[in-house]
């Protein structure tokens, strides 16, 4: 499986691991979250699961047509590779929002064994040791968020939508709030995602993307380094979004949102970027626009040790 993925990039901080355990959990961690010393986490693959079908196999949604002893199966498993119980676990409810919502031990077990009693949450944060956050996914973009100075943790769901609506400075301003977190501190990830040259959007979508994030070439150049030697002019300006003849866009939502950490005053090298696609790479990982929406979803989880 490691020779067949589809990267984008040379700064592969994003790692493929494989559970110590069973051997058949595949998942990504990042180098940089991992130095903090104060999480554990992972960005969950298809692999490792007990699903079948269309969500095969390690599926993370009760509403893609599963078996829900199978998904709570999959849970089970996510929480056992952190040496918890589903029970830890906290989900989100995500509809696209920026909508951030701050969790303790009393929020466990949400949405796996006990009721949601919350909605149009796409942001958990928390400052409580023990508590596994989880959002799911299935071409949107994962966002990590540790701060090791105030020891706090956060962890969003950003689509088009939360990304226009800067779903990463949200976060950060939550958790300032929260638990007087500086940007300057932050450790960030962003997460397999789809890339610019699967994500092909409308005119509106692209305008709106225009208004949020004003051309910088600056800044267009410094994370195209992240991924080649070598850049044209057209790169640079092409960043953010080009233009195809069909007059549809090709949108980088990995660059806005690095653009949203960056003003937002997270040092650069306290960002890591994925090179791996959830599109370009659907027998590893579910894509809703690969499958066209027969899929199940992958599972970001982050802990506070």
């Amino acid at each position: 499986m490691l020779e067949t993925i589809v990267r984008h990039g040379t700064r592969n901080t994003c790692k493929l691991r494989f559970d110590q355990d069973s051997q058949e959990m595949a998942y990504f961690t990042f180098d940089g979250i991992e130095t903090t010393g104060i999480v554990e986490h992972f960005f969950s693959t298809r692999m490792g699961g007990v699903s079948t079908g269309h969500t095969a196999s390690l599926n993370f949604s009760y509403s893609q047509g599963d078996k829900k002893e199978n998904v709570d199966e999959n849970f089970r498993r996510a929480a056992t590779h952190f040496g918890k119980k589903v029970e830890d676990i906290v989900c989100s409810q995500q509809t696209h929002t920026t909508n951030v919502r701050r969790v303790t031990a009393d929020d466990k077990g949400k949405g796996i064994v006990r009721e949601l009693d919350y909605a149009d949450v796409d942001g958990l944060i928390t400052n409580e040791k023990g508590i596994i956050l989880a959002t799911f996914f299935a071409d949107c973009v994962p966002l990590f968020v540790i701060d090791p100075v105030s020891h706090a943790i956060g962890l969003s769901h950003s689509g088009w939508r939360g990304t226009v609506g800067k779903m990463g400075k949200v976060t950060l301003d939550c958790m300032a709030k929260e638990f007087g977190t500086k940007a300057e501190n932050v450790h960030v990830a962003i997460a397999p995602s789809i890339c610019q040259n699967c994500y092909e959007v409308s005119e509106d979508v692209a305008l709106a993307f225009a208004e949020a994030f004003p051309r910088n070439d600056d800044m267009a150049r410094e994370f195209l380094l992240r991924y080649r030697s070598e850049m044209t002019k057209k790169d640079i300006e092409d960043c953010l979004f080009y233009q195809k003849e069909n007059g549809k866009y090709q949108l980088n939502l990995w660059y806005a949102n690095f653009r949203v950490f960056r003003d937002a005053g997270v040092p650069d090298e306290n960002i890591e970027v994925t090179d791996v696609c959830t599109c370009c790479n659907p027998k590893l990982l579910f894509s809703h626009r690969a499958s066209k929406g027969k899929r199940g979803n992958l599972g970001a989880f982050l802990m506070l040790v």
